[in-house]
């Protein structure tokens, strides 16, 4: 029986680009994202590849999230919770930020997540799976305006760091991808230098290692990985 995956913010960037690789290894995927012709898109690519549900929706909808776990069929192996807000753009600092957009940040990029993994854990389980939370090296770093983006994902480095010790028969990963060539980073960094930026295809085989459940439990940069399977 073939695995199944199921990757939040999969219509493009890191999601679309794992969706992908998983495709070439014949994994059933189900993909989220919120708009729904995107989605489409990226999903007729993929039809041809390898059994594909797609679910358009916002990860923060209750039912969504509901129908979403229904699509698993009662078994995940893998889990990659990629979907994610920025907030404000320009990037603010936190004296001017906006409460509300900060609320919403942490709704999408902590509360729903942890809220996904709770609907999904029994099916993680069932499969010894693994969940991935994609993270950002603002997380542990003080860049001047990242710091709503940077505390919700901080946030759920944290969440990752307990749920793999309350959930030891399975792997947790929190991963930094690194900067990469996506429209959120585009909106963030209009100046940014594409050059030095990855492309979403090479950060998503630098996470093989965790896509596939290989290393213990934990918090990665992907820039490390290939030396840590080396080691």
């Amino acid at each position: 029986m073939s695995q199944t995956a199921l990757i939040t913010g999969a219509s493009q960037g890191l999601g679309y680009a794992i969706a992908d690789r998983l495709a070439g290894h014949g994994t059933r995927l189900v993909l989220d994202a919120r708009t729904p012709a995107d989605l489409d898109a990226a999903t007729t690519t993929l039809l041809d590849r390898t059994d594909t549900v797609a679910i358009a929706g916002d990860i923060t909808d209750p039912g969504h999230r509901a129908e979403l776990a229904a699509a698993t069929e009662g078994k995940l192996d893998l889990l990659v919770l990629n979907a994610s807000a920025l907030g404000e753009t320009p990037l603010p600092t936190l004296a001017t930020a906006d409460l509300g957009i900060f609320r919403g940040v942490l709704e999408t990029n902590t509360v729903a997540s942890l809220a996904l993994i709770q609907i999904l854990l029994p099916h993680v389980r069932a499969a010894a799976g693994t969940i991935v939370l994609i993270s950002s090296d603002a997380a542990v770093t003080g860049y001047p305006g990242w710091g709503l983006y940077g505390a919700s994902k901080a946030a759920a480095d944290q969440l990752a760091r307990v749920l793999a010790e309350e959930e030891p028969a399975i792997r947790v990963y929190a991963v930094d991808p690194g900067d990469m060539s996506t429209a959120m980073h585009a909106a963030a960094d209009p100046d940014a230098d594409p050059a030095d930026l990855l492309d979403p295809a090479t950060a998503a085989a630098r996470l093989d290692p965790l896509l596939r459940g290989e290393l213990p439990s934990g918090r990665y940069a992907a820039s490390e990985l290939s030396t840590v399977v080396s080691s």
